[in-house]
């Protein structure tokens, strides 16, 4: 069965002169206005408890338009400017609903320069972008076509601290689910071993950050030496930093989307661990390389690909003594320190810390798919330390025969 989804495709452009600079006004717009009318909000919510919503802003932008301090508004597209304010308005939606902090105000030199068109702001015709307020295409490059048909319903252009110009197309997908498969693998997420898969092989880490980390240093240090301020010399310094973390960042992306497609591709059933990512890079010694392996990304796509494709993803409870368990007998060990990259068991089997530990993992997620539990941690369960694939019989979680 097909499944159909809204789908951003992000690419390159290359603007000349007079799209720059009309581009850079807007963004800088934007962030104007979306920072008045969070202002306003916040004024009129400590000094009245009044709630201000997207139609009264809506009508401050127009108010805002007519005064000769803010006129340069009406310079560029009004739809951009409008979108800001629903971003604003989902912001406090989510605030209010308890799944994100209170909207902090846009900054010039730190925060997302971008700028969101609708249909009624960009015109898309034989593979050529034109925006409101100039009168030529985009210079795109196509790195990949669009769906058969596909006809964006939104546009937005970004620019990253690199420098580097993207427009992102929102279109219409179909997704066709892959052929099924009876294959199921478990994942052990790791350091120097970026995943352990339960067949037994070994996923090499790339480190992309220590691989860069003498150019990002000295690149860093080039920085620190100029004078702060707006100076051109600090602002080429800085955007040779963020040349570097964009290198990094792209080549981590890269190999986490082939790696998770391979894996959805080849298994039907994906079974993963619970990791607190956000906790464990509290730990100073290792917070860098846990950063490095991005386990939270990696997660994120094996959710949204899984989805697509029509695989299961079960998460096991973040308790589950996957390390510590012998395959074999079922027997817990006391204790397992990280640098114990192999035990050997009392019943006399021989483990290899990270497979042992991958192999189960696809058991407890097998035995939890078998018995209609659910797939995520219980908020009871984390809060006694008590994990619900403990609370199965002893077969659920040892002493299962690999697939």
């Amino acid at each position: 069965m097909t499944t159909h989804v809204k789908r951003a495709f992000k690419y390159r452009f290359y603007p000349d002169d007079a799209q720059a600079a009309e581009l850079s006004r807007t963004f800088g717009c934007v962030r104007k206005v979306y920072n008045l009318a969070l202002q306003a909000r916040t004024t009129a919510w400590y000094q009245r408890q009044e709630r201000v919503n997207y139609n009264a802003t809506s009508a401050m932008l127009t108010a805002w338009k007519k005064t000769e301090e803010l006129a340069y508004l009406s310079e560029v597209s009004s739809v951009p400017l409008q979108q800001c304010l629903r971003h604003l308005q989902g912001a406090f939606t989510s605030f209010f609903e308890g799944r994100a902090k209170y909207p902090r105000f846009k900054s010039r030199k730190k925060s997302r320069r971008s700028a969101e068109y609708t249909s009624s702001a960009f015109r898309y015709r034989d593979g050529r972008v034109t925006l409101a307020k100039m009168r030529e295409p985009l210079n795109v490059v196509w790195s990949r076509p669009l769906p058969e048909g596909a006809q964006p319903s939104t546009v937005t252009v970004s620019q990253d601290a690199a420098g580097r110009w993207f427009v992102s197309l929102l279109c219409d997908d179909t997704i066709t689910p892959a052929p099924a498969t009876a294959q199921a693998v478990g994942i052990d997420a790791g350091i120097t071993c970026l995943v352990t898969l339960s067949t037994g092989e070994k996923i090499t880490n790339p480190r992309h950050e220590r691989r860069d980390r003498a150019r990002l240093t000295k690149a860093q240090r080039e920085l620190s030496r100029k004078a702060k301020g707006d100076g051109a010399n600090r602002a080429k310094a800085r955007r040779k930093v963020a040349k570097v973390h964009a290198r990094i960042t792209d080549r981590r992306r890269d190999h986490l989307h082939k790696l998770t497609t391979r894996l959805v591709r080849e298994n039907q059933t994906v079974v993963i661990e619970d990791l607190t990512v956000r906790n464990m890079v509290k730990n100073g010694k290792l917070a860098r390389a846990i950063s490095d392996a991005a386990w939270r990304d990696l997660r994120t796509m094996l959710e949204y690909k899984c989805a697509w494709y029509g695989r299961d993803l079960v998460v096991v409870d973040r308790w589950f003594p996957s390390s510590k368990l012998c395959g074999a007998c079922g027997t817990i060990r006391a204790k397992l320190p990280l640098n114990v990259r192999e035990w050997t068991c009392d019943c006399g089997a021989v483990h290899d810390r990270d497979v042992n530990a991958a192999s189960n993992i696809l058991a407890a997620g097998l035995a939890v798919s078998a018995c209609g539990d659910g797939v995520r941690p219980q908020r009871e369960s984390s809060r006694t330390g008590q994990s619900s694939v403990k609370q199965e019989p002893q077969w659920a979680t040892a002493g299962i025969p690999r697939p």
